[in-house]
C-alpha cells in the first residue's frame, strides 16, 4: 500500500475540521493542505487562515467560488426546475461535485495521494463527496475520519480538543448545536429539536427569511430577464450569475420567501427532517417557469417534466459527474436554446407569483387563442374528428366492458 504523504482536507475551520486537521496530522503524520471554498455560506473565512496556521499548515488554500457555483452548478440545475422529492432545490447537494472537484484539482496539483472530507457517516454528503472524487480521479485516497476514528460522542471531541489544545467555542461546550450549511443558494439547519418531526420549527432557527406574517404588508413586483434559459438582469440592470442571485437573495428574504419544513428520504435510507431557506432559488424557480411556458413547446416540456425527478435524485445521491446526468443536462440545455425573455414576479408574503411573461420567441399566439374573430384560420370543425380518433379505444373499451 502507497504511503499518504500529503493530504488535501476540506476545511470550513470550523470545530469539527479543526479536530480532523489535528487528527490526520497525528494519524498519517504527513503535510495536509487545506480547502476552504467560499460559496457565499456569509461568513469571514480568514479566521479559517489563522486557524490552519496555529496548526502548522504551511499550504492553505481559500478559494472564491461564488460565480463558479453558480454559473456552472447551480443554473443548469435551475434550467431542470430540478426538485428533489417535489419540494427541496438542492442547495446542499449542488455544492458537493463543486467542492469535490477542486479538491481533487489541488490535489493533483501539490501531489496529494488522498483527499480528506468532515462529512459523517450518517449522511448523504459522505456519498456526494467520494462519488464525485471516485468519477474525477479514482487513483486519489479517500479519507473520512468519522467512519474511521474512535471518536463516537460529542463529549468524546470536546476532549480530543482539549487535549490538543484546539480552541472550542463557548456555544460548542453546551448543548449540541444545529448543523448548519449554508452557501449562496441556501442555508439548512438540522439536529436538536427539529430531529422531532411533531416539534414546531422556532422562530429563531431562520436565518434568511423573515417570518411571511411580519414581511411587508406591500408586495414588490420585480422583473428578470432570461436568456437560453438563465437569469441574466434582474429589474433590467444585467448582473453576473453571483451577484444575481445575491440580489434575488436579499429581495426574497425581505419578503418571506423560500421557506421549507421537509422530512425526506436520505440515499442511505433513513429519513431526516431539515429546515431550508433557499428566497433567491424559490423566485428563480417560479421565474423560469414562467418564461418557458410560453417558449417551450408542449411535448418538450412535459418531457422535461418527466425526466426532472430523476435528474434531481442523481444530483440529490451524488451523480453530478454520472454520465448519465451529463446525458440528461445535454437534452435538458438543449430545450432552453429558445427560452428567453422576461418574467415578472410579485413578491409578497412568503410567495412569489408570476404576473407577466414576455419574450420575442413567444410560442403564444393571441389570434389562435382568442375566443373573438381570430386573423388566423382555424376551423372548429377540425374537432371533431381530433375528438373522434382519440376517443376511439375508448368506445371499444367501453363496448367490451358492457358485454
Amino acid at each position: 500500500m502507497t504511503k499518504i504523504e500529503k493530504i488535501v482536507l476540506s476545511y470550513s475551520g470550523g470545530l469539527d475540521t479543526s479536530i480532523i486537521l489535528k487528527w490526520l496530522q497525528e494519524t498519517y503524520g504527513c503535510e495536509v493542505v487545506t480547502f476552504t471554498a467560499d460559496l457565499g455560506q456569509g461568513e469571514e473565512l480568514e479566521p479559517a487562515r489563522t486557524k490552519a496556521e496555529m496548526s502548522g499548515v504551511k499550504d492553505i488554500r481559500i478559494v472564491d467560488l461564488r460565480e463558479e457555483f453558480v454559473s456552472d452548478f447551480v443554473f443548469p440545475m435551475l434550467r431542470a426546475n430540478a426538485l428533489y422529492e417535489g419540494q427541496y432545490l438542492l442547495g446542499s447537494s449542488i455544492a458537493r461535485p463543486l467542492i469535490a472537484k477542486h479538491l481533487v484539482g489541488i490535489a493533483r496539483e501539490v501531489g496529494a495521494h488522498a483527499v480528506a472530507h468532515g462529512a459523517t457517516g450518517k449522511g448523504n454528503d459522505q456519498v456526494r463527496f467520494e462519488l464525485a472524487v471516485n468519477a474525477l480521479d479514482p487513483s486519489i485516497k479517500i479519507i473520512a475520519p468519522w467512519r474511521q476514528w474512535n471518536i463516537r460522542s460529542r463529549m468524546q471531541l470536546l476532549e480530543y480538543a482539549e487535549k490538543h489544545h484546539i480552541p472550542v467555542p463557548s456555544d460548542k461546550r453546551g448543548e449540541a448545536p444545529f448543523s448548519i450549511d449554508a452557501n449562496l443558494l441556501h442555508t439548512s439547519t438540522e439536529g436538536k429539536i427539529l430531529e422531532n418531526p411533531a416539534e414546531v420549527v422556532p422562530d429563531h432557527v431562520y436565518q434568511r427569511t423573515v417570518d411571511p406574517v411580519d414581511a411587508p404588508d406591500t408586495p414588490e413586483i420585480i422583473t428578470i430577464g432570461f436568456e437560453r434559459g438563465d437569469p441574466v438582469s434582474v429589474n433590467g440592470k444585467s448582473m453576473t450569475p453571483a451577484a444575481l442571485l445575491t440580489e434575488l437573495n436579499g429581495l426574497g428574504g425581505r419578503h418571506g420567501i423560500g421557506r421549507l419544513d421537509l422530512v425526506e428520504n436520505r440515499f442511505i435510507g433513513m429519513k431526516s427532517r431539515g429546515i431550508y431557506e433557499t428566497p433567491g432559488g424559490t423566485i428563480l424557480l417560479a421565474a423560469h417557469r414562467g418564461i418557458e411556458s410560453i417558449t417551450l413547446d408542449r411535448a418538450a416540456a412535459h418531457l422535461k417534466d418527466e425526466i426532472m425527478p430523476r435528474y434531481a435524485e442523481l444530483i440529490y445521491n451524488g451523480f453530478w459527474f454520472a454520465p448519465e446526468r451529463e446525458m440528461l443536462q445535454a437534452l435538458i440545455d438543449q430545450s432552453q436554446t429558445f427560452v428567453s425573455g422576461e418574467v415578472m414576479v410579485r413578491l409578497y408574503k412568503g410567495s412569489a407569483s408570476v404576473i407577466s411573461r414576455t419574450s420575442p420567441l413567444s410560442l403564444y399566439s393571441a389570434d389562435l387563442v382568442t375566443f373573438e374573430e381570430s386573423a388566423i384560420a382555424y376551423d372548429h370543425h377540425d374537432a371533431e374528428g381530433f375528438i373522434r380518433l382519440n376517443g376511439l379505444r375508448l368506445r371499444s373499451w367501453a363496448a367490451r366492458n358492457s358485454r
